[in-house]
């Protein structure tokens, strides 16, 4: 008798032991994973933000040309006393006035870490913006 129970105590001492175990590897299982999907959620964020630094730097560089292009026009202009050109020089001023504007809050949601979406979405209406002006500009071109 006293075998049986000295045996049945060793079988469930080894039970709960092996449980134990089984438990705290499950525990650090889920720790680790929890800690790389945080780490891989991170790295893909700053990917985004990496891209979106360098659209940033596009829109940049296309609104120069266009103030350029804009500041070459105006001389244009000026010299033809064209009032229909001068008017639509005018509104293509107010595009270009526009376009900067929208790259700024491009900037600012990205100083912000503003979510990737919202960044995109400022970007989007940033080119939107700067194909405005472009248009605008262009038509000013035709008619000097």
């Amino acid at each position: 008798m006293k075998r049986s129970r000295l045996n049945l105590f060793k079988a469930s001492s080894m039970t709960i032991m092996l449980l134990a175990v089984l438990m705290i590897a499950a525990t650090f299982s889920i720790i680790i994973y929890i800690g790389v999907s945080g780490i891989s959620s991170k790295v893909s964020t700053d990917v985004d933000t990496g891209s979106a630094y360098d659209e940033l730097a596009l829109l940049k560089s296309e609104y120069s040309k266009l103030e350029s292009q804009y500041n070459s026009i105006n001389a244009q202009v000026s010299s033809s006393g064209n009032e229909n050109a001068k008017n639509d020089l005018l509104n293509a001023k107010l595009e270009l006035v526009k376009a900067d504007s929208a790259i700024d809050d491009v900037e600012s949601a990205l100083s912000a870490n503003q979510p990737v979406d919202e960044v995109n979405s400022r970007i989007n209406t940033a080119n939107i913006q700067l194909n405005k002006t472009k248009e605008s500009l262009n038509k000013v071109e035709a008619e000097i």
